[in-house]
């Protein structure tokens, strides 16, 4: 296993080899710094924690400032925690890039946090149909939940009962997608299909299978 941290840029299409079009997501993939070693003596598993974009110092507070130096790793944004099969290739300080862990033709998984979308209603929620048409006057109940339980007996709300409530925001995984195209000088990657979240937002790339 393998992976890195990224942003998520947009969505376009590009042209394949027979003419065909293709949904691609842009992903900027790294660089990114390896600022510490997880390992089966000390933790009970091996992993990396990896560092994505700069910082400047003086956003951070001294407790965690205090581990970038102490490492003497320049201050970075953001922290994942990976699994990697082969962690002793890696010392803390590596650069690690897009052509060192994926090549074109990989399937990947994409871990990213999906659209708030803010309090919903039952019916974009859950996909519900409302209680009925607008016939008779029921100008007011066409995306209305309909009952939420039972009367004397059980007497209460079930737990888990689908209702209104904060939609989206959620950690999202998708699996089984395809490196299609890999720009090295600019940190790029074009995955197929699409990827949960927002342009700009954060997103982890792991390693599946190999082609």
């Amino acid at each position: 296993m393998a992976g890195l941290i990224g942003k998520k840029i947009g969505s376009t299409q590009i042209y394949q080899s027979d003419g065909k079009v293709q949904s691609v997501t842009v992903v900027q993939l790294g660089p990114c710094i390896v600022v510490e070693k997880r390992t089966k003596e000390k933790n009970g598993y091996e992993s990396l924690v990896l560092g994505f974009e700069n910082i400047k110092e003086s956003k951070l507070n001294k407790p965690v400032l205090g581990q970038f130096k102490k490492r003497n790793v320049i201050p970075l944004r953001y922290l994942k925690e990976i699994k990697f099969d082969n962690i002793n290739e890696y010392n803390i300080g590596d650069e690690i890039k897009i052509e060192n862990i994926f090549k074109e033709g990989d399937i990947v998984k994409v871990t990213g946090t999906s659209k708030g979308k803010g309090f919903q209603g039952v019916v974009k929620r859950h996909g519900f149909g409302g209680v009925g048409g607008t016939t008779h006057g029921q100008s007011d109940r066409v995306r209305a939940p309909g009952s939420i339980g039972a009367s004397s007996f059980p007497s209460r709300v079930f737990k888990g009962q689908r209702m209104a409530g904060r939609m989206g925001g959620d950690r999202v995984t998708v699996k089984n997608l395809k490196v299609v195209k890999i720009i090295k000088e600019q940190n790029i990657v074009l995955l197929s299909g699409p990827i949960p979240g927002s342009n700009n937002s954060l997103v982890k790339v792991n390693l599946l299978k190999k082609k």
